[in-house]
């Protein structure tokens, strides 16, 4: 059943009215916009126990304690703790027993026309679903992508009302709660890339489902979580880090995909002369490779999560089809080497010429953006399915019009051989796998890490039988 949209207008006179509900806002940097609704809209003495502004770092260190930025999840932590505590302590004993309390934060930075950098800032809410209950919070990161800064200060304003009429009222229902913080605005004008769920409230939500949610209704372009399934904001995450991706449908892992990455891993800190410290490792899924034309599985794509936090992997959901868009957007964020796990066959559909028609330099352009910051692809060889006989990137035969392109990226080490795969490796194919556990075959447990093979026997993976 659709759901009608409510304006920001009637949820700020809702919460306004609503006298179960009392809390407070605070703002500082570039954010300044949220409480102005609850005071033009009226009835705010109702809600707001106090809105507050600290634009100066001295004014803020003083209020929250000094931390390493501003604009940080580490320092909305700090808002929100300070605002929520002095709300129980100063007005517990006269409202606590009618009043289920709420304390709004952010930390913003604007656009700087100077360094060329889009706004970006961090949002949260720590709210009660009833009187003395213990708190539940909801903390997101968001990129702004206004033309000028009245712009961004007017989604900020939309943004902070949405947030607070979601905890307050949607709590119950995550995806419609994520859906409704775009009311009234759109994908133009901003990207969530991070939403941490937490407390009593959603104890039942998966923040890892969450953040397929937000990539697939195009509240962003990629999100991310670690090993240990806590959201991560990708932009800290990859930070002043060297970067490795294998892009796969993990489903499941099998010896050939892990063998892959790890010697992929070996020969680029060697290649990079880097610290093995300063390189993340990322299993990167597409929407593509989770729905495969049809609806994404949920539990589907869970256990495939399940797995690669298992194996100690951490996990990147993007809508990036093309890999030089996966490109610029590791680019965007580290100025380190990039390298890019793939076997041959994704290869050869690298230099498909059809995938570039939207641009209009073509594959030169589309190449012109992958091979940026040192990226390098190490490539996987196959076997031959007719002769047996290996086939390494020396040997795969492109259009006529390319190999030129292709020798000389082979020349110049964009494009490099991966040596240490097993032979025997070669010969798993991840789909096989994958049948022979849904129909209750033997064998292929050979075939896929142990850590898999007890995880998807323990908690009847992929529809495992046991």
């Amino acid at each position: 059943m659709e759901q009608c949209t409510i304006d920001t207008h009637q949820k700020a006179i809702t919460i306004n009215l609503d006298d179960s509900k009392y809390g407070t806002i605070a703002e500082i940097g570039a954010g300044q916009e949220t409480a102005r609704w609850f005071f033009r809209v009226g009835g705010a003495a109702g809600t707001l126990a106090k809105a507050m502004s600290a634009y100066d770092m001295q004014f803020s260190d003083s209020i929250y304690g000094n931390c390493r930025r501003y604009v940080s999840r580490e320092r909305l932590q700090s808002m929100l703790e300070h605002e929520f505590g002095l709300l129980n302590e100063r007005l517990h004993q006269i409202r606590g027993e009618r009043c289920a309390f709420f304390a709004f934060a952010n930390t913003v930075a604007a656009h700087s026309f100077s360094q060329k950098q889009p706004g970006n800032g961090w949002l949260g809410i720590r709210f009660q679903r009833s009187p003395g209950e213990e708190p539940s919070q909801i903390d997101l990161h968001v990129q702004l992508n206004g033309k000028e800064n009245i712009q961004d200060q007017e989604t900020l304003g939309l943004l902070g009302v949405n947030l607070i009429y979601a905890a307050l009222y949607l709590h119950s229902e995550p995806d419609r709660l994520l859906q409704s913080l775009l009311d009234q605005l759109s994908i133009e004008l901003l990207s969530i890339d991070m939403i941490d769920f937490s407390g009593p409230a959603f104890e039942g939500v998966d923040n890892r489902l969450m953040a397929l949610r937000l990539v697939q209704k195009g509240l962003s372009n990629a999100a991310m979580f670690r090993a240990d399934g806590k959201v991560v904001q990708p932009a800290d995450a990859l930070y002043k880090k060297a970067v490795l991706v294998e892009r796969s449908r993990f489903r499941p892992p099998t010896r050939l995909t892990m063998s892959l990455l790890d010697r992929a891993y070996e020969n680029f800190c060697r290649d990079s002369d880097i610290d093995a410290d300063n390189v993340i490792v990322l299993s990167e899924m597409t929407l593509f490779n989770l729905s495969e034309g049809e609806e994404i599985d949920v539990q589907d794509f869970l256990h495939r999560a399940e797995i690669l936090c298992a194996l100690g992997k951490h996990v990147l959901i993007s809508n990036y089809g093309e890999f030089y868009r996966l490109a610029q957007y590791l680019c965007h964020h580290t100025n380190r080497p990039i390298g890019v796990a793939l076997g041959v066959p994704t290869l050869a559909q690298v230099f498909n010429e059809k995938y570039y028609d939207n641009l209009e330099g073509g594959i030169l352009e589309a190449f012109g953006r992958l091979f940026k910051n040192e990226l390098r692809l190490y490539v996987c060889p196959m076997l031959d399915p007719e002769s047996g006989e290996l086939v390494r990137v020396q040997d795969l035969r492109v259009r006529n019009n390319l190999r030129y392109l292709y020798q000389h990226l082979l020349e110049n080490r964009f494009i490099r051989d991966l040596e240490g795969i097993e032979r025997d490796d070669l010969e798993i194919y991840s789909h096989e796998v994958l049948e022979k556990i849904r129909r209750g075959e033997s064998g292929w447990e050979s075939l896929v890490p142990e850590t898999v093979v007890r995880l998807i026997r323990a908690k009847r993976l992929f529809g495992c039988r046991g």
